[in-house]
């Protein structure tokens, strides 16, 4: 299958999302080689230099900007909803179980994975970077069952709207890949 075909089979504007560690970044990077489509990873809009936290309506016109285009793939868990329904043809949602996300968060947080890309001004020391990921860790698991809860009602809202993929596992997600 070549890029036209895996494209259109998905769509032209996907949006990868769920818990942090879920393998969003790596997965959208995966469809990216398979569709042709670019990857618009929106944590790098998130935040202004030195790890200040962009503003909740600066960040959703941003969102808006960057999502105008007609071929993406958005990798996000904080991608707002009704922009989401509104331009997204398709929903991969990553439901991989919180404990192999925060594991995965762990093992980021001691070893940042090749090809990370972090915010233009964000430097960070590996103090830091354990601190960031693992915390994750704790909220992985504080919060997993309203984080499932809310990504499982987004699952069905936009199911009817668009293409809706919910994989599982890293099998799931490898198989799902492959068949592009």
């Amino acid at each position: 299958m070549n890029e036209t075909d895996a494209s259109s089979v998905l769509g032209e504007r996907i949006v990868v999302t769920g818990m942090a560690g879920a393998g969003k970044s790596t997965f959208s990077r995966v469809l990216s080689s398979k569709t042709g489509l670019p990857v618009i990873s929106l944590d790098l809009y998130s935040w202004k230099p030195g790890w200040v936290r962009v503003p909740r309506p600066e960040l959703l016109d941003k969102q808006r900007e960057l999502l105008a285009g007609e071929r993406w793939i958005v990798d996000s868990n904080d991608v707002d909803d009704d922009l989401l329904l509104a331009r997204a043809d398709t929903l991969v949602f990553l439901a991989m179980p919180w404990w192999l996300c925060s594991w995965r968060a762990f093992r980021r947080g001691l070893r940042r994975p090749p090809g990370t890309t972090l915010p233009d001004g964000c430097d960070e020391s590996l103090s830091q970077r354990l601190g960031d990921e693992w915390g994750i860790v704790w909220r992985n698991w504080r919060h997993r069952k309203p984080l499932r809860e809310r990504e499982r009602a987004l699952a069905s809202r936009c199911r009817g709207l668009m293409n809706v993929h919910v994989l599982s596992s890293k099998q799931q997600a490898a198989d799902f890949a492959a068949r592009l």
